[in-house]
This record gives C-alpha cells, sequence and structure tokens, in this order.
C-alpha cells in the first residue's frame, strides 16, 4: 500500500495565481469573461502546480465528459483478428486524442451484451457514440436512439422510418462500395476473363450487400458473364473465404477469376486455390476489397485490390460527431448536400490498387 498524494486544489491555484477561485474555474472548464492576462496567470499556475480538474465536478460545470463510446457489434475474437477494425479504432483514436476527450470500447457478443450498451449509453456516461458493423437484425440502432445518445454510424444504414424511407436524421460514414467493386469485377472482365466469381461478405450487413451489387452491375454489361453460381457466399474472414472458395470450385470449376468481399475472404480463397493446384493469376486472377498492408500486400502473389481509406473513415466518423456536440458548422461540407453526401451520409471514394494477383 501506498500513501495517496493530495492533489492540488481549485483554491490552491487560485492561491498561487492570485485570483478567485470561481475565476480558476472558468479558465479551466473553457468558459468565458476572463482577461487574457488573467487567464494566462491562471494556466501557469495549474502548470506549476500540476493541477488536474476533477472529471465529475468538470462535467457538473460543462454538461460534458469529454468520453465517447465505441461501440463495435461484433464479439472481440473477430475485433482483435480484423485488421480493419484495428485501421478504423487507429482512426477514431487519433481523432478523439487530438480533442483531448477519451474513447471507451464497447463490444457487443449476444443479445445480452446489447442491453448491457444501451444501459451504459443511457446512464451518461458519455458526451456520444460512434456504431460500426452493424448486422440487420441488430437492435443497437433502436436501443441507442432511445438512449438519446447523438452518434454517428460507420456504414451505410439498412434501417427505415415508418415511412420506408431512410431515417433523414442518421448520420453515417461510408466508402464507395458498390462503385469499387464494380470496379473490380470489370478489371477481371477487361483481363479478358469470363467466368468472373464473387465471394460474398456477410449478407447480414450492407457493404457486402452493396458490394455484390456492384459485381452484378460489371458482369451484366458483358453477354453471358453472369451466372448465378458463381456467387458463393462469405462472411468477411479467412475461414469464410476458404469455404466460399471450394464451394464454388466444386459447383464451377471452370472459374477463372474472382473477385472477394474483402481482403481477408481473397486471403482465404488463395490458400484454396494453391491447394487445388491452380495458379495465380496465370489460371485464376484474384481482387479483393479493403487494401490492408498487412494482407494485401504479403499475399502471394501480392494482391490486387480497392483501397478504402479505413483509417480515414474513423477519423471522419468522430470528426462529425464531435462538430455535432460542439454544435459547430461543417467548414468542408461533408455532411449533409456536400461533395459525395447522400443525406446526412458521407460516401469515401474508392481506388482499384492492381498488384499481381490480377
Amino acid at each position: 500500500m501506498t500513501e495517496a498524494v493530495s492533489r492540488p486544489t481549485l483554491e490552491a491555484v487560485a492561491a498561487r495565481a492570485g485570483v478567485s477561485r470561481a475565476t480558476v474555474s472558468r479558465v479551466v472548464n473553457g468558459g468565458d469573461g476572463v482577461r487574457a492576462p488573467l487567464a494566462e496567470r491562471v494556466r501557469r499556475a495549474v502548470e506549476e502546480l500540476g493541477y488536474v480538474p476533477n472529471q465529475a465536478a468538470r462535467s457538473l460545470v460543462t454538461r460534458r465528459h469529454d468520453a465517447v463510446a465505441v461501440v463495435v457489434a461484433e464479439p472481440e475474437s473477430r475485433v482483435f483478428a480484423d485488421p480493419f477494425f484495428a485501421l478504423q479504432l487507429r482512426g477514431i483514436g487519433k481523432e478523439l486524442t487530438a480533442h483531448d476527450n477519451q474513447l471507451v470500447l464497447l463490444l457487443t457478443e449476444g443479445r445480452a451484451d446489447h442491453t448491457r450498451v444501451a444501459r451504459y449509453l443511457a446512464g451518461g456516461h458519455v458526451d456520444g457514440a460512434l456504431v460500426f458493423s452493424l448486422h440487420l437484425d441488430d437492435p443497437l440502432p433502436g436501443l441507442i436512439r432511445d438512449a438519446g445518445v447523438p452518434t454517428v454510424f460507420g456504414g451505410r444504414p439498412h434501417w427505415s422510418a415508418d415511412t420506408g424511407a431512410p431515417d433523414p436524421g442518421v448520420v453515417y460514414v461510408d466508402c464507395d462500395n458498390r462503385g469499387g467493386a464494380r470496379a473490380a469485377a470489370r478489371h477481371l472482365l477487361d483481363l479478358g476473363r469470363r467466368r468472373v466469381a464473387h465471394l460474398t461478405g456477410a449478407l447480414d450487413q450492407t457493404s457486402a450487400v452493396d458490394r455484390l451489387d456492384g459485381y452484378r452491375d460489371a458482369v451484366a454489361e458483358v453477354p453471358g458473364a453472369y451466372d448465378p453460381r458463381l456467387v458463393a457466399e462469405g462472411d468477411f474472414t479467412p475461414a469464410g473465404g476458404e469455404r466460399a472458395m471450394r464451394e464454388l470450385l466444386a459447383r464451377c470449376p471452370d472459374v477463372d477469376a474472382v473477385f472477394a468481399a474483402n481482403d481477408l475472404t481473397a486471403l482465404g480463397a488463395l490458400r484454396v486455390l494453391r491447394e487445388s493446384g491452380r495458379r495465380v493469376p496465370e489460371d485464376v486472377a484474384v481482387a479483393g476489397f479493403d487494401d490492408m498492408a498487412p494482407v494485401a500486400e504479403q499475399t502471394d502473389p501480392p494482391l490486387t485490390t480497392v483501397r478504402q481509406d479505413i483509417e480515414g473513415m474513423g477519423r471522419l466518423m468522430a470528426r462529425l460527431l464531435l462538430e455535432g456536440l460542439s454544435g459547430g458548422r461543417d467548414r468542408d461540407r461533408t455532411t449533409a448536400g456536400g461533395p459525395g453526401a447522400r443525406g446526412k451520409g458521407v460516401i469515401l471514394p474508392t481506388t482499384l490498387i492492381r498488384r499481381a494477383s490480377a
């Protein structure tokens, strides 16, 4: 046991600066009405004494906790194994840190976790929430709406208002999943491949549905290229990619190109193709989606894929939430009505990155 060290108080800072306690409180909590010379004396006293504001007391004054919940609708076994989540969390963390906000990570393993997360958000512990990786039957959006917490979603939302139209109040950030998938499939077709298959992601997520639609857009442009048997369902994991690739080869052994819904799915597909004796890209060309450096640049051969700015998406989600909390206007017009926006959403562009696999 170590003895507790007494922390400097507001009164101590006030005495050091030669001002009232109320003046120190206003400066520390970002209030107005303090002349610049006095505010500077207070800040100097805070630094000299090593004063740290009591967050609970500060929250009573500012009505802010300087904390944001990041809710990932996936079990921890998935979150900590998939570099996509690491990149997005890194972007979110950088933006929150730059604005002196804390990140509170909440994961959902099952229905009981949904209730726990909703109860935590409704308890007033955080100023807002960033939510991503939602599934079609996920109750989180409704629970969060009931909690009354300002929220920005990662990914195009799937739920609708009673009218059947997308909720106009929803703020979200996504990439151009459909356009990126279309570009990848077109690239494979432009290589002269005609049995171009698609290994989907989890089809209870809008990103997977949008990428499937983009693939269908591309193959529909080439007479005879579309064959529903060339679509096999995966789940955005390497194991799901392996299962889908084996299913596909058993059904359509003449496949000569594969567009995988993400890089991890492509990784699983490459393993199965190698086991089956098929050469990449000579026998089967392969393309993915995400361009996650730990995966795409280290596959054998290096993976042609669609790049999305995963870290940048995380930063933008956090920025939009913080701007909303501060009541600030969107200066670069990235919210509703700005370039790339759809309703309250921001759709970021994607780029096809060509490497040796296709």
